[in-house]
């Protein structure tokens, strides 16, 4: 099975390469455009900000390839807010899979630290995704904006505010937690996603 992950300049493209080693999928990374679309699975990772990751997938026109894409894709972290239509990070516009506009956490007490770093549980599971996945599942999550909670929310967590853990519409899936630093049930959900 031929899986790609996207090659751009964002944080934890390695850490996703060596977790679905793992599980035992040899994955390319790349940034070529026919690879990308003659893939059977692609993910979309990412940790840093959204508006240079943006300007780095339209030079390379992959902004439109990914929108444009029928195999199931993943997005993850920063790759899940950049499947959405905008960012209030530097006011991005994004590729727009998902009609959502991706939001800064805000909080007056001092006991909700921004970013949101550490362990947090993900509820209502719906989807191929979260299969034999148990409800209240810990994730490891690291993010200062959120995905509102909308039509195409799949799972669910709470920091500050309920938010989506998860998205999915049509073959695009995305996650906001890192499943490849969440340990067995983040390898499942991997798992699950190169099942489909």
């Amino acid at each position: 099975m031929k899986t790609i992950i996207i090659k751009y300049p964002v944080g934890n493209v390695q850490s996703v390469l060596f977790s679905l080693e793992r599980i035992g999928v040899e994955a390319i990374v790349t940034d070529s455009q026919e690879s990308i679309r003659t893939a059977e699975k692609v993910i979309l990772p990412g940790v840093g900000e959204a508006h240079f990751a943006m300007k780095y997938l339209k030079k390379n026109k992959l902004d439109v390839l990914l929108s444009e894409l029928k195999q199931p894709v993943l997005g993850i972290c920063l790759g899940m807010q950049l499947l959405c239509k905008h960012s209030e990070e530097r006011s991005t516009p994004c590729i727009g899979v998902f009609d959502f506009s991706v939001k800064k956490f805000q909080s007056e007490n001092k006991n909700e630290k921004i970013p949101q770093i550490g362990w947090n549980t993900i509820h209502n599971l719906k989807g191929p995704l979260f299969e034999n996945i148990p409800d209240g599942s810990y994730q490891y999550f690291v993010h200062s904006y959120y995905v509102p909670l909308g039509k195409y929310t799949v799972a669910e967590t709470k920091y500050i505010v309920s938010y989506s853990a998860a998205l999915q519409k049509k073959n695009f899936y995305a996650v906001q937690f890192h499943p490849e630093k969440s340990s067995y049930v983040g390898h499942k959900i991997l798992e699950n996603f190169i099942r489909l």
